[in-house]
């Protein structure tokens, strides 16, 4: 719009020519304006003397330069934050930027994110990545104390120590730290019929299992190791180590158990010559026991046992270099512990069998109770 012919000053003086009397029509015709631009001029100026008009001029004047700051100060705000984009900057970095303009500026902490262009929501986050490596340290450590636990069982230990953590974590932890197992391929057995169906035991001390294991101390001497379960709850009842068992010895473990538990209604063995010695028959008879005796060469019919032989050789044998009875004896006696205390069991819901068992004890409580009742 181009620069008009007359002052400000001007145009106040016409419009007071206006108001002393002169028509619009004369003042428009002498001056060579249209009635438009008079009218517009009463709308901007009327009412408005020299001192006003001044102190419009110096207003307008500030404004403008004030306007120019603004858009300076925009400019220069644009080109900072685009440079802290470029820049990358990490969360930890941006989070110091923000609480310094914090402290040094006394603006409110949102003022402050905007202006660093941080999200509020990045600033408040923590990062979990500490405890995340304390899990895997704890991981770690469970694994090399337990070499033959896989992942699910390393997974329980951990929840029962309070980390809550899904198992999928433990997994991509299990697997980042290189701690898999080497899947063995199993054998490949031909199916055989058994000589007779055997009842699955339906509770506690209903049927144990027994078996004999050999192993030899740092000088090459042979020793055997006693073991015996119960085959409902999987607890370890028995697991001594002697150079030698007769059937007596037997007899004699077996009788000390009684002492703290009911005694089975049958006990699944091999036929090895402790086991089928006169003296075990007679202890068998005395006590109302009935011995069932796997197939010759046919492990497979005492398969409890068996799979719990090799935990034992795995999981504690395999492990150590015993050089004499004693070290084996106490070494026998902390596993038996861990194993029915603390190790998960897969058949058992992944609980230990000292867990189990307690659970079966409370279910069977007002059982018991109501059988008493019903007696009286």
């Amino acid at each position: 719009m181009r620069q008009s012919r007359f002052t400000q000053e001007q145009i106040v003086a016409i419009l007071n020519q206006s108001e002393n009397g002169i028509s619009t029509g004369d003042l428009t015709r002498k001056l060579g304006i249209s009635e438009a631009t008079f009218y517009r001029w009463k709308k901007k100026y009327s009412g408005m003397g020299i001192a006003e008009l001044r102190r419009l001029k110096v207003l307008e004047g500030e404004n403008r330069k004030f306007k120019q700051l603004v858009a300076d100060l925009s400019l220069d705000k644009a080109m900072l934050q685009d440079i802290l984009r470029k820049k990358g900057l990490k969360p930890v970095r941006m989070r110091e930027q923000v609480d310094y303009l914090c402290e040094g500026y006394e603006v409110s902490q949102r003022h402050a994110c905007e202006v660093a262009m941080m999200p509020r929501s990045t600033y408040h986050y923590r990062s979990r990545l500490g405890r995340q490596e304390l899990l895997r340290m704890r991981l770690k450590d469970l694994a090399y104390s337990r070499v033959s636990y896989g992942c699910r069982r390393l997974h329980i230990l951990l929840r029962r120590e309070g980390w809550m953590v899904n198992h999928k974590r433990i997994y991509r932890l299990y697997v980042e730290e290189g701690l898999t197992l080497k899947r063995r391929k199993p054998k490949r057995h031909k199916a055989y019929a058994a000589r007779h169906i055997r009842v699955e035991p339906t509770r506690a001390d209903d049927t144990w299992s027994i078996d004999f294991m050999s192993d030899q101390l740092a000088d090459g001497s042979r020793f055997r190791v006693f073991t015996v379960i119960d085959i409902y709850t999987r607890e370890c009842l028995a697991l001594l180590a002697n150079r030698r068992f007769t059937g007596a010895d037997v007899v004699n473990v077996l009788s000390a158990l009684k002492d703290d538990r009911e005694l089975p209604d049958h006990i699944f063995c091999d036929n090895g010559t402790e086991f089928t010695s006169k003296i075990m028959d007679q202890w068998a008879w005395f006590n109302g026991v009935e011995l069932d005796f796997s197939r010759l060469g046919k492990p497979v019919d005492n398969a409890y046992i068996e799979s719990f032989n090799g935990r034992v050789r795995q999981e504690c044998l395999n492990l150590h270099w015993f050089t004499e009875m004693n070290v084996v004896k106490s070494t026998l006696e902390i596993w038996k512990m861990e194993y029915n205390m603390i190790r998960p069991h897969s058949s058992l819901g992944y609980l230990s069998p000292v867990e189990y068992a307690r659970s079966y004890r409370e279910k069977r409580k007002p059982v018991n109770a109501l059988k008493s009742l019903e007696i009286t």
